[in-house]
């Protein structure tokens, strides 16, 4: 059960930092997004980061072996 939760996680984080660093380049093409400063545009994509960590982190501690999870630290 730990593994299925360990690689639903994964996939929930690594969708959310696909977002975030590569999601602006599709973002630049929307009029508001243009009108946005570097400051904020960096503000937007950390953000967007913030729910990656949350997943990535918990499922890092879920997954480890000596935490009671399936997998050893090099998988």
């Amino acid at each position: 059960m730990k593994a299925f939760l360990t690689i639903g996680l994964l996939i929930l984080s690594n969708t959310f930092m696909t977002i975030a660093w590569y999601g602006h380049l599709k973002f630049s093409e929307w009029k508001w997004f243009n009108k946005l400063g570097l400051a904020s545009i960096i503000i937007i994509s950390w953000g967007i980061a913030l729910f990656e960590y949350m997943f990535q982190v918990p499922t890092n501690k879920i997954r480890f072996k000596e935490n009671g999870g399936p997998f050893s630290s090099v998988q």
